[in-house]
């Protein structure tokens, strides 16, 4: 009887063959079941397709391998083959390169029958282990192993293992297999986070990092929640309040209102105002430095103010602004007024406030550190200023917006 060969081309001989010659077919088979167990070949990729075969009874063959690495050039969709009686395993890269092989897939199957194949896309230069079953020759399969040994489908405990540049799917899940944090991909993403520990007496850092120079780190609260810490909320850059009582307006040479103390009962509340006339147009100012937070922009304001009669009618109020500069005249005019309209709410010495104005430009193109002069005013002269007694003014607020988190 003569000598057959497996699949992978090991020399099974017969009982009484190849006298004398035993010792070198036995070592040529011990060789190939060598490199089956863990050799390593690289296998050039040139043209589709590309046959990967047996010769039976000598080492050497691309196909009697455990590791094989593709090679070479391609230039366009490229199919490896084995042959149908081939069963084992295999752990194979693809390393082909050059020209356009980031444009091509490669394709590993057996040479015929409508079985699975396993195929890496188009630049995939990855690893893959693989199965080859071609226990029915009709659909021969080729099964992409890969995940079942690089993927933990259950919970899996990794002790003092390092993972180099990890790359992490959408979500990070706790230990009940909740969402714990979602992760966002960027495809041009140059910046990132960078977390730091530190030794004793120092705080861990976390870093906006990147290729830019300047690069902020944003920490968005969803809907009306606020950003804090432990359970404080953090002041944010945004929208700021000053409050401007009264007492500190100054009154000018022309047309100024009248300053008022209005006692309500003796030992409680005394109403310091600013008291405007129902028939002539009368003004009040006050000069700030604005905060260096300041964005520099629109500003808003409300007027605090207590009416003088029972009357429910309307009363205007107006402010505007100018800003002046170092070694800049004072002697410049206001900025265009933005008025606002409340009626009265009909009871003497009640408080009552306006609705917020609409946004008021400051003249003078405002800079840091500049001296913000404003003027209110109630305009007596309008015909929709029909409130017939004088106006309390208690106060204003005034809004303005900051973008940043202080004055430095």
């Amino acid at each position: 009887m003569a000598s057959t060969y497996t699949g992978l081309g090991v020399q099974l001989m017969a009982t009484g063959e190849k006298a004398g010659t035993w010792g070198t077919l036995t070592n040529t088979n011990w060789n190939i079941m060598e490199q089956i167990a863990g050799g390593y070949i690289e296998v050039a990729v040139t043209s589709t397709p590309t046959t990967l075969s047996v010769s039976d009874g000598s080492a050497g063959a691309a196909l009697a391998h455990r590791c094989i690495t593709f090679t070479g050039e391609i230039s366009e969709n490229t199919v490896v083959t084995i042959p149908l009686d081939v069963q084992t395993f295999y752990i194979i890269k693809n390393s082909v390169s050059g020209g356009s092989s980031a444009s091509y897939t490669v394709q590993f199957k057996y040479v015929s029958g409508a079985g699975s194949s396993v195929t890496w896309a188009a630049g995939d230069t990855g690893t893959k282990i693989i199965y080859a079953t071609a226990d029915d020759a009709t659909n021969p399969n080729i099964v992409d192993a890969t995940s079942a040994f690089v993927t933990a489908t259950s919970t899996t405990t990794l002790t003092n293992k390092t993972l180099t540049s990890p790359k992490i799917g959408t979500s990070i899940l706790d230990t009940n297999g909740l969402e714990l944090a979602l992760i966002t991909a960027t495809g041009s993403a140059v910046n990132e986070f960078t977390i730091a520990n530190a030794a004793s007496g120092a705080g861990p850092t976390l870093s906006s990092t990147g290729d830019e120079a300047n690069v902020d780190i944003n920490l968005n609260p969803k809907g009306s929640g606020v950003l804090k810490s432990g359970t404080a909320a953090v002041k944010v850059a945004g929208t700021e309040t000053m409050w401007i009582p009264a007492n500190a307006f100054y009154l000018p040479t022309t047309n100024p209102a009248d300053a008022a103390s209005v006692e309500t009962t003796a030992t409680r509340p005394e109403l310091k105002v600013l008291d405007f006339d129902a028939s002539t147009a009368q003004y009040a100012q006050f000069a700030i430095a604005m905060p260096k937070s300041w964005n520099l922009g629109t500003v808003t304001y409300q007027v605090f103010w207590s009416p003088s009669t029972t009357n429910t009618d309307n009363c205007i109020f107006g402010l505007q602004g100018v800003s002046v500069s170092e070694g800049d005249t004072a002697d410049v005019a206001f900025g265009t007024a933005v008025e606002v309209t409340d009626a009265g709410i009909g009871t003497v010495e009640d408080v009552q406030m306006t609705a917020v104005s609409s946004a008021m430009t400051i003249a003078g193109s405002p800079a840091d550190d500049d001296q913000t002069f404003f003027q209110l005013y109630r305009d007596a002269a309008d015909g929709s200023d029909t409130f017939t007694g004088e106006a309390r003014v208690l106060g204003i607020k005034l809004f303005y917006t900051t973008d940043a988190a202080n004055d430095a």
